[in-house]
């Protein structure tokens, strides 16, 4: 069959499934009329919310090394072929991402190996964008954490710890990877010594920045990327919207990817609120 026929088969196929769906969607709708619409299951379990915490990101979003993170090459279009298709070449450490115990370890779980029940958990965040505002190099410390547990107590099992330093607003500006003459950078982090004590003292799955990195941007050594993955445990960077979820109380929702072998990638991640 030549392919101008087969595209064509396609079309009236897809519009034949199109009627058929549209006219049993009428028929739901009428069925329903009067009736409350039902809550989806997680938000009927107590949420009442979901907040996207995921950046949409292209080949302008900041990385850490200043390269885009991603090309899009479009292989097919809507106009010519009947579909659109992209090929992508992208980093695994773009925009909003996991960072894999693989990433920092020799033989650590690759981010394909991240037990899923690791990837539905409490969320929990510290709030230290009032420091960061006057100094770009702040860090979340174990005083923080204190502060934290001291307000809503102990850290639940498998939660993952986030810090809020109000660095997702800066994304579009230079002040995001905050960049100097001698090519440091400087945006916050986790302090090691707070990373110790989470892995020491609770059962955390893992922690989050809205930042480029889990170390602050002066680090030299990677040391909490260092402490933290060769654990086990993962890490998020890039978050947004953690001054629009509560301290304490929401579940984060972590569409990791399923490469095999992956250091990372690019995750949509959620909040349940």
């Amino acid at each position: 069959m030549c392919d101008v026929c087969v595209m064509n088969a396609v079309k009236d196929r897809m519009l034949s499934r199109r009627q058929f769906f549209k006219a049993g969607a009428a028929g739901a709708a009428a069925a329903t009329v009067g009736a409350a619409v039902s809550t989806p299951p997680a938000l009927a379990m107590g949420h009442g919310d979901v907040v996207d915490m995921s950046h949409v990101y292209d080949e302008n979003f900041p990385t850490y090394f200043g390269a885009p993170g991603i090309a899009m090459e479009q292989k097919f279009n809507f106009a010519d072929n009947g579909f659109n298709l992209f090929e992508l070449t992208l980093n695994e450490h773009t925009a909003t991402h996991i960072d894999a115990p693989l990433h920092f370890s020799a033989d650590g779980n690759s981010v394909d190996e991240i037990p899923v029940s690791d990837l539905v958990v409490p969320l929990c965040v510290i709030h230290i964008h009032e420091r960061a505002a006057e100094n770009p190099d702040a860090q979340v410390t174990p005083d923080d954490i204190k502060a934290w547990i001291s307000a809503n107590g102990p850290i639940p099992d498998k939660a993952c710890v986030a810090m809020h330093s109000g660095w997702a607003e800066k994304v579009e500006t230079d002040a995001f990877r905050g960049a100097d003459a001698d090519g440091g950078m400087h945006f916050p982090g986790f302090h090691v010594e707070a990373t110790q004590m989470l892995l020491e003292e609770t059962t955390a799955a893992a922690i989050g920045v809205d930042t480029l990195s889990l170390d602050h941007g002066p680090s030299a050594d990677f040391a909490t990327h260092y402490a933290w993955l060769p654990s086990g445990r993962y890490g998020i960077e890039n978050l947004r919207n953690l001054a629009n979820v509560p301290a304490a109380g929401a579940t984060l929702v972590v569409g990791a990817p399923t490469h095999r072998g992956g250091s990372g990638g690019p995750a949509r991640i959620f909040a349940l609120v």
